[in-house]
């Protein structure tokens, strides 16, 4: 599972297309809080709005990254994963 687009759709939401073609928005507000060395910098909306694919993962200038299918799981869990445009 990879994620094929991210957009920024907030102050700390992203917008992601999944490989599978599912599409969901996360809200990263709770990792953002948690103010890690890794995490802070994304508390600046003009940083957090530098995020950008790597190897299919949202990933900022830092070296943070996301594992596209613990977002999709966490997505899928919250029921706010949309399916209906889903391959396979």
């Amino acid at each position: 599972m990879t994620i094929q687009s991210v957009e920024v759709a907030g102050a700390t939401r992203l917008a992601l297309v999944f490989s599978d073609g599912a599409r969901g928005e996360i809200d990263l507000s709770r990792e953002i809080k948690a103010a890690t060395a890794m995490t802070a910098p994304l508390s600046d909306p003009s940083y957090f709005a530098r995020v950008f694919l790597e190897e299919g993962a949202p990933t900022w200038p830092n070296g943070f990254d996301l594992a596209p299918w613990a977002l999709y799981d966490r997505l899928q869990a919250s029921g706010e994963l949309d399916v209906t445009r889903s391959v396979g």
